[in-house]
């Protein structure tokens, strides 16, 4: 139970991801506050809220709400995110740059910008990002996938540098292929038992949410499963 009496907002939160981290938090004690662009189910014990997690003006005004709801907000979990395949050869324009920047590093930016205040005044906040092992060498294909991913990299060592003299922690867990339904239907022939699982990949945000890891800041996790 390391995270008994704390308040989580787990961004993503319907998707496969977002809600095996939801599931962790409240397995060890903490409830959930779930966000995302539609309408999450919301977690037991806790509470779901719809929004544009790319607008910084949405964001500030949800996160009063959460903090009024719950009296406090403790950790952010930036899960929200997605993934396209595409050669810059194969494309017309160049809206799926845009569309996984905004996706992947601005969710990010702007959720812990709208957070801060709260996890200042929680004096022990917990920021864990979801960067992907895939961005620390880019592959044909997945140039703006590994861009934005790389960005979450780089932002979460900046952001653990800004804040490591308040308490706050910001780290960051990189996936490699997660097993999901979509996933495998993408890639049929592959060995999925190799495959990493979301409930694997929110046990290690649980614990870098907690208290057990408050010397742990800057941080990127691989958290690769057996590939």
């Amino acid at each position: 139970m390391q995270l008994e009496g704390k308040v989580v907002v787990v961004t993503g939160a319907s998707g496969h991801l977002g809600r095996a981290v939801a599931e962790e938090v409240r397995a060890q004690g903490g409830r959930v506050a779930a966000l995302d662009v539609s309408a999450a189910p919301a977690p037991e014990g806790g509470r779901a809220w719809s929004l544009d997690l790319t607008s910084l003006a949405d964001a500030t005004r949800v996160f009063p709400e959460i903090a009024a709801h719950f009296g406090r907000i403790d950790g952010l979990a930036n899960v929200a995110g997605g993934f396209r395949w595409q050669t810059l050869a194969g494309s017309e324009d160049l809206s799926e740059w845009t569309a996984l920047q905004a996706m992947n590093l601005q969710t990010c930016v702007t959720a812990s910008r709208a957070a801060l205040p709260w996890l200042q005044r929680a004096g022990a906040g917990r920021i864990v990002n979801v960067g992907a092992t895939g961005a620390v060498k880019g592959a044909s294909g997945m140039g703006a996938y590994a861009a934005s991913k790389a960005g979450v990299m780089r932002f979460t060592e900046a952001l653990a540098d800004e804040l490591k003299l308040q308490g706050i922690t910001v780290n960051a867990v990189l996936p490699s292929i997660i097993d999901t339904p979509a996933n495998r239907a993408d890639l049929p022939q592959a060995n999925h038992d190799r495959w990493v699982r979301p409930q694997e990949i929110a046990r290690v945000i649980a614990f870098l949410l907690s208290d057990a890891a408050s010397a742990v800041t800057g941080a990127l996790v691989p958290v690769t499963g057996k590939t």
